[in-house]
């Protein structure tokens, strides 16, 4: 390759009519683990699909990871199949198959089957059965080239899970159990003994015996092909919640909320085998003899060669975990994510886990002194390390709230936000907190700035706070605020910038005293995070990338080229790089001057389709995010439902424009179980765009 040549032509050639040429981002090595969704195993190779990033395979027992998505359009992959040679994927948008071991993959969706949201798959002998969210079972029997409904009177075509035992196949449907012998064309109840037979979420043959796994009631046996089950719990916790089973040999295993569980026999008795599992959230399990794999929320993939009598994290190379927060500390960058916190010592080149001590590892805040780094979890409350992340001990004594959302220093001041519990102060580094909200009535604190002596408060609803004395008292300025909802301040130039989930960006000149939108150039309006570097500041987007500004925010360009996941979450400025935290596919890099000196032109693009996002976090407790993109100018309504279809929450019901927008919902005041979300956009461009609906579940866990 010309090499030489190529870089002549660029400088002789620049001046003329031609493109910038702009360089991309690039993702770093890491931090790792993440949302393993499913697991399947084939011959020597272990397959993972993640929630946002795709397949990932490993060929030495999960030692080492790849991720192998070549023309896997949708990330969100929720079900494997192997047959033969072929593995088969449901994702959000219908089925890919692969035939050269996930190297490549080609969509397998005829037009019965089209975008379903596919979350179960089974096979029997040449048949391929696909279990569709809203969508009922579809038979294939040509390797996936066509699909034909196979719903007969099956009276529920929200599927969960598929099973093969015999020449059954079994389905799990909000309504309960339903088996067919005819491929399809007739179902029958098959849930006798099940008290709430709507919430198996997952199946496991082993010889002649079927096992169901519920989210409500554990796990139930049923040894006469479905016609009646029997609950088999002893020796798990009481009402274990039963997310995935597994067979192998003999030998069944659950992973359930708490850890993974095996019985020897038949689910008479099971035995917990957690040695080295350091989460109790599990998604996915697979067996191959005595290997295991375990697939976790947030936190990767765990591997035993023992049957479970020891676990290891393997995740070196599994790029798949949701950034929230950056901070810097001299030459050293850390990243807190839902996997833990990390540190790179090479301005985000490389990260090494960082977690020993940290009892919640869904790290949302950070903060760093000359001496000390801080971390604030989602429901464990404060941490403090003193020797850069390589340990952490609790600081939490007087937070009566542990929600710990937003920490930041004041001088030698730290001040804590939490969710719900309003401020704290420490003064003895973290030793101790106490409140300090005297004129705050909004406690659902999101994120601070300080400027100068001035300590800026945004909160969820509530719009921006302030405090001149330290938090001794605080004034709501909010004046042209017309986006309550805080995501993110910073200041640059003695000017105060908001990110809101909806409104965009918002500058105050005045210290807060009033507000103005400055989105020129702005095609994402929910924006999470800032950075700057000089006079450029940079702006985060849920969904439309990075912007920069060049003019204290009076207009803003896309600096997104090959930023493969555009949902930021988090920015920071490290040595001469910017770095992207990204909600499922880790941290991005990107050298500032490619940026600030080859700044590409406004995009007007919209989201091309509209689209209901899986709630974040799943299970929650007690608030979580549910985040949807519209294509068009939409009335949109997004209610909650609970198992009886009794309406819980309205979370929006407005006139929308186009875009991508997010909304919390508090489940405080619900009673732990599943509930259902849905999102109805109608259109009103004269019907070009029509109407969207989708539905999906979420899981309140207290």
């Amino acid at each position: 390759m010309n090499v030489g040549g190529q870089v002549f032509f660029v400088l002789v050639f620049a001046f003329a009519n031609a493109s910038p040429v702009i360089a991309q981002w690039t993702q770093t090595n890491g931090p790792y683990g993440g949302t393993a969704n499913c697991l399947a195993v084939s011959g020597s190779s272990v397959f993972a699909g993640t929630n946002g990033n795709g397949v990932f395979v490993s060929t030495n027992n999960g030692s080492n990871w790849s991720r192998m998505s070549s023309g896997l359009t949708n990330p969100y992959i929720y079900a494997f199949a192997i047959s033969g040679a072929d593995i088969f994927a449901g994702t959000d948008a219908g089925i890919f198959r692969s035939t050269d071991g996930g190297t490549s993959w080609k969509e397998a969706n005829s037009p019965a089957l089209g975008s379903f949201s596919v979350e179960a798959l089974a096979v029997s002998g040449t048949d391929l059965y696909a279990g569709a969210f809203s969508g009922g079972v579809f038979l294939s029997t040509s390797s996936g080239a066509t699909w034909d409904p196979v719903n007969g009177n099956l009276p529920d075509t929200y599927i969960a899970a598929l099973a093969v035992l015999g020449n059954g196949i079994f389905a799990a449907t909000q309504s309960g159990v339903f088996r067919t012998t005819d491929r399809g064309t007739s179902w029958t109840e098959a849930d006798t003994g099940m008290t709430f037979p709507g919430e198996v979420a997952t199946f496991a043959v082993s010889g002649t015996n079927i096992f169901a796994g519920s989210t409500l009631e554990g796990v139930f046996v049923s040894t006469n092909n479905g016609t009646s089950w029997t609950a088999v719990n002893s020796g798990m916790p009481d009402f274990p919640l039963v997310y995935a089973l597994a067979a192998s040999d003999t030998n069944v295993y659950a992973a359930i909320y708490g850890g993974v569980y095996v019985s020897t026999n038949s689910g008479g008795i099971w035995t917990g085998i957690n040695p080295g599992l350091t989460t109790p959230y599990f998604q996915s399990i697979a067996a191959s003899g005595s290997e295991l794999y375990a697939g976790t929320q947030n936190s990767g993939i765990f591997y035993s060669s023992n049957g479970g009598g020891q676990w290891t994290e393997v995740n070196t190379g599994l790029t798949n975990t949701w950034i929230r927060t950056f901070t810097t500390s001299g030459s050293n960058l850390f990243a807190g994510s839902f996997s833990g916190a990390f540190l790179s010592t090479d301005d985000g080149t490389s990260w090494t886990e960082v977690n020993s001590g940290l009892t919640d590892k869904a790290v949302f805040a950070l903060a760093a002194s000359p001496t000390e780094i801080f971390a604030g979890t989602q429901n464990g409350g404060a941490f403090r390390s003193t020797d850069n992340g390589a340990n952490w001990v609790p600081s939490s004594a007087g937070l009566t709230n542990k929600s710990v959302f937003a920490l930041t220093l004041l001088n030698s001041t730290l001040y804590a936000g939490t969710y719900g519990g309003g401020v704290f102060v420490s003064t003895n580094n973290g030793s101790n907190w106490t409140p300090v909200d005297s004129g705050l009535t909004n406690r659902q604190i999101q994120t601070f700035v300080v400027s100068g002596t001035d300590l800026f408060a945004g909160t969820a609803n509530g719009g921006v706070f302030l405090t001149t004395n330290g938090g001794t008292t605080w004034t709501h300025p909010d004046t042209g605020l017309t986006e309550t909802d805080i995501r993110a301040l910073t200041v640059s130039g003695g000017n105060v910038f908001a990110g809101t989930s909806g409104g965009g960006i918002f500058l105050s000149t005045n210290g807060g005293a009033t507000w103005t939108p400055e989105n020129a150039g702005l095609t994402g309006l929910y924006v999470g995070s800032f950075a700057a570097a000089g006079t450029n500041l940079f702006a985060g987007t849920y969904g439309d990338g990075v912007f920069l500004s060049t003019n204290s925010g009076t207009s803003w360009a896309p600096v997104d080229s090959g930023l493969a996941d555009p949902r930021v979450q988090a920015l920071a400025v490290a040595g001469n790089n910017l770095l992207a935290g990204t909600l499922y596919q880790s941290v991005w890099r990107r050298p500032l001057s490619e940026m600030i000196t080859a700044v590409p032109p406004p995009s007007m693009v919209t989201p091309r389709q509209f689209a209901l996002d899986q709630n974040y976090p799943n299970p929650f407790n007690p608030t979580t995010a549910i985040s949807y993109q519209l294509s068009a100018v939409s009335k949109v309504e997004l209610v909650v439902y609970d198992m009886l279809g009794r309406e819980v929450a309205t979370l929006v019901h407005e006139v929308k424009q186009p875009g991508t927008y997010s909304v919390h919902f508090d489940g405080s005041h619900l009673a732990s179980g599943a509930y259902f979300y849905r999102l109805q956009a109608r259109s009103g461009d004269g019907g070009r765009a029509g109407s969207f609906t989708e539905t999906r579940k979420l899981v309140l866990l207290k």
